[in-house]
């Protein structure tokens, strides 16, 4: 199995930038806002953690999906991009949408906030993956 460590810290970016991207000022990051009550004001005092926390756990998302990429590949002989964003695809099913959403089912959050934090998930599981899988 081999992974491309130049890869990952590509991926890696990609998936700091996803994170920008989607919640920036937007329609999505309004509709975000709305429905956590978190404004721009009442995060600024812990935005040093907060995004450190964000760039650890988008560190350990793109390794471990840079080795489920890499598994993949040596048990399938299949190198492909195509391959790769499956793999993202169905980890993001199978960990990441699926918790969230018995989490928030339980917590009784709004479905449109499962909606949005889900489909950045899928959004972050494919982009990392889709630089894994070009290296």
């Amino acid at each position: 199995m081999e992974i491309s460590w130049i890869g990952v810290l590509l991926a890696f970016v990609a998936g700091m930038i996803v994170a920008m991207v989607w919640y920036s000022k937007g329609a999505i990051a309004e509709a975000w806002e709305g429905l956590t009550g978190i404004t721009p004001e009442k995060s600024k005092p812990v935005r040093t953690r907060n995004l450190t926390l964000l760039a650890v756990a988008n560190a350990v998302t793109t390794v471990g999906l840079a080795f489920a990429v890499g598994l993949t590949s040596a048990a399938t002989g299949n190198d492909s991009v195509w391959m790769a964003l499956v793999v993202g695809a169905v980890a993001w099913l199978t960990l990441s949408a699926s918790t969230l959403l018995q989490h928030n089912s339980f917590e009784q959050k709004p479905l449109k906030l499962t909606t949005i934090n889900t489909s950045y998930q899928l959004a972050l599981f494919l982009a990392i993956t889709l630089v894994l899988g070009l290296f």
